[in-house]
């Protein structure tokens, strides 16, 4: 069975396979550039990078609504409880985990974390996921850092990463991660929400398939690769 990988804008970013509905940063309400509504998206799971607006999202009530287990860092795991949430596992940096579709691994990110009651919202993570064979790195929203060679080291099948600049890496920081992480594909993601991000991805596709050996696939929100 292939995994499928569907891209909602921003870093909302859903993963299906082996029946199991993986949802990352479900940011829907108030993205103007969604392309469904909360109600709309079913989950089993849910993965909140950091606790800003535009991750946390509408992960709350759509957990609330499907039932999903909530994967996260301890901190944001406790607000959530205080939500009326009840299905959480949390994780932390460094730590991985064995769930029935596969595993998932905490990595390390550069940026900030408040809750939107602008409580502590713990150290903002990435996802590295290993599922029905294949390794996808979600970097959800950082910087550019060197360790990134490491998390390449495992073998990516797919890296998803941000390219927006001004909140995360930024196009040219983002081509220099890939070229650390060497993934066989990446797609660009956090671009064009905001003013503040717009970027231009074919000529970011460009340069990642003249400089590098990966492939780098640009999707329209709502679009999706098979793996």
């Amino acid at each position: 069975m292939s995994v499928r990988v569907t891209w909602y804008s921003h870093a909302c970013t859903l993963i299906e396979a082996d029946g199991a509905r993986l949802l990352v940063d479900p940011f829907i309400t108030g993205n103007p550039l969604a392309p469904v509504k909360p109600d709309e998206l079913e989950a089993d799971y849910i993965l909140v990078s950091h606790g800003h607006p535009d991750h946390l999202g509408d992960t709350v009530d759509i957990a609330k609504r499907t039932g999903a287990t909530v994967i996260s860092n301890f901190e944001i795991q406790s607000w959530l409880g205080k939500q009326g949430l009840e299905n959480l596992h949390p994780q932390h940096i460094g730590g991985g985990f064995d769930y029935p579709w596969g595993r998932v691994k905490l990595t390390i990110a550069h940026h900030g974390s408040a809750l939107p009651d602008e409580s502590y919202g713990g150290n903002p993570c990435g996802f590295l996921f290993y599922i029905q064979g294949k390794k996808i790195y979600h970097a959800c929203d950082t910087g550019l850092f060197y360790d990134m060679k490491l998390i390449g080291e495992e073998g990516i099948d797919l890296a998803i990463l941000p390219i927006g600049d001004n909140f995360t890496m930024g196009p040219e920081d983002a081509l220099r991660a890939v070229k650390l992480v060497e993934p066989r594909q990446v797609i660009p993601i956090h671009y064009d929400t905001f003013e503040a991000i717009k970027q231009d991805p074919a000529a970011w596709k460009e340069r990642v398939e003249k400089e590098t050996s990966s492939k780098a696939a640009v999707l329209k929100p709502g679009d999706g690769l098979d793996l």
